[in-house]
């Protein structure tokens, strides 16, 4: 897809699409160890609330936002969201705003998320993921971002374009296209928003042996990148697994042959920094071979333990932005790119603020510094031309780049070294449930439709 095509349609349709917002955190007691109680209650069956639910654990909270035509919308919902979650929280429990897990118990004594009747199967399968990969894995959480187009702009593109495609097929192109040239530069997306860089002691060993620095209470962090959790100890596949993203039939035969050898148990199995989503997510790989690629997941950002609701809205923008990039974006030919996509992601989380580190792009060395900015600065010309008024966004990447101070990896850094791991994020988790408590309280006060749509939805029960 040429740059100069999309110019040919309104920039205000261009950003249009359709967003959402899934969002995964720990529950701890104020001593910064893990909740052991069950999901709470006030959430009402874990099954049926369609915006409060559980991850891996009972003591793992997902927030899953409704789609929306803005991410400005996504956004603001998202965050009364985060608000209602920490403010109905039991008095001694806290959100954890921090990827990697907090105190954790003996493995034993993680409570797996429990079911009966139809979600037995849901149980079965965390239990099943506990044993492959460890209990312990499966307590780092993240922030995933849904995207997708309008059906209009689209439609638009596929009148203008000259492909010789039906229209499903040039739909799952864009997708698969943006998913190609994302899987080659997230590394960037890792470095501007990781903020993983720390963990307890009780932690995974693997990732502890990452770490070159202790703070004052014996706990374990990084100084020389952004995402652990991103990091060749965060929860991967055992197997480096590389299906084909040149069709949806390709990837979905690829994906169906990694279960028949045993790789893996089902297709959502298969982590990767960025998903294909189906009309039917139930039947996974045939919808998508069916219905086609209805949406995209980005899967990359870590949880932002600054802010009250773990997310940066300018963030979101970027990333919004960066996706269109990659669909206007050349593609290299070099037939390795999966794998030298997969040392740049790791290298990025687990060393990007040593200088004398090189990513690879197709064959060749590049420093971090020289790709970023090249990067940056073809998104400014792709804003320029489309008439996207965003470069206040650019500029604060850019200048994240410029000076990795700014990064959140290392501002958490420094805040670790004053604080330590544990009691650092325990002061955010205080301080953010206590913002959120004061905010639902003027919420109430003004007994807004809108804050009683949604706290009737998040505390939902039928």
């Amino acid at each position: 897809m040429e740059l100069i095509t999309l110019t040919k349609i309104p920039s205000d349709e261009i950003l249009a699409g359709l967003f959402g917002i899934e969002w995964e955190a720990l529950i701890v007691k104020s001593d910064g160890k893990l909740a052991l109680s069950p999901h709470p209650e006030v959430f009402g069956d874990k099954l049926k609330n369609p915006v409060v639910t559980t991850d891996f654990s009972e003591s793992q909270i997902e927030i899953i936002t409704p789609t929306y035509s803005t991410i400005e919308e996504a956004f603001s919902t998202f965050s009364l969201l985060a608000d209602i979650v920490n403010f109905s929280l039991r008095d001694d429990e806290y959100l954890w705003f921090q990827s990697l897990p907090a105190i954790l118990p003996y493995d034993s004594q993680i409570p797996i998320a429990q079911y009966s009747g139809e979600g037995k199967s849901s149980q079965t399968y965390r239990e099943n993921l506990a044993s492959k990969y460890g209990v312990k894995k499966q307590m780092i959480s993240g922030v995933h971002f849904n995207f997708s187009f309008t059906e209009d702009f689209i439609k638009k593109l596929y009148e203008i374009t000259d492909f010789d495609l039906d229209y499903q097929e040039f739909k799952n192109e864009i997708y698969l296209k943006i998913t190609r040239n994302y899987l080659r530069h997230c590394w960037l997306i890792i470095y501007l928003t990781g903020c993983s860089i720390g963990s307890h002691e009780s932690f995974s060993r693997e990732c502890i042996h990452l770490m070159d620095e202790v703070d004052a209470y014996g706990n374990h962090y990084s100084t020389k990148g952004p995402s652990l959790r991103n990091s060749s100890c965060g929860y991967k596949n055992l197997k480096r697994l590389y299906p084909r993203y040149t069709s949806v039939e390709d990837f979905a035969d690829d994906v169906n042959s990694f279960i028949e050898r045993g790789d893996l148990s089902q297709a959502k199995e298969l982590y990767t920094q960025i998903r294909l989503k189906p009309k039917d997510p139930s039947d996974l790989l045939n919808s998508l071979k069916n219905d086609g690629i209805k949406y995209i997941e980005v899967r990359t950002l870590d949880i932002n333990p600054f802010y009250n609701c773990g997310l940066v809205e300018h963030d979101m923008k970027f990333l919004q932005l960066f996706l269109i990039y990659m669909l206007v974006k050349s593609e290299s030919d070099f037939e390795c790119w999966q794998s030298e996509a997969f040392i740049n992601e790791e290298r990025v989380a687990e060393k990007a603020y040593d200088e004398t580190i090189r990513l690879v792009r197709d064959g060749k060395e590049i420093t971090i510094k020289e790709w970023a900015y090249e990067i940056i600065n073809e998104m400014y010309g792709m804003c320029e031309v489309l008439g996207f008024d965003e470069f206040d966004t650019l500029k604060l990447m850019h200048d994240r780049v410029l000076n990795p101070d700014l990064t959140y990896g290392k501002r958490l850094l420094e805040l670790i070294r004053k604080e330590g791991y544990i009691n650092a994020h325990m002061n955010l988790a205080i301080n953010n449930k206590r913002t959120s408590v004061e905010m639902i309280k003027k919420l109430e006060e003004s007994n807004s439709p809108e804050f009683r749509k949604y706290f009737s939805l998040a505390l939902k029960d039928e």
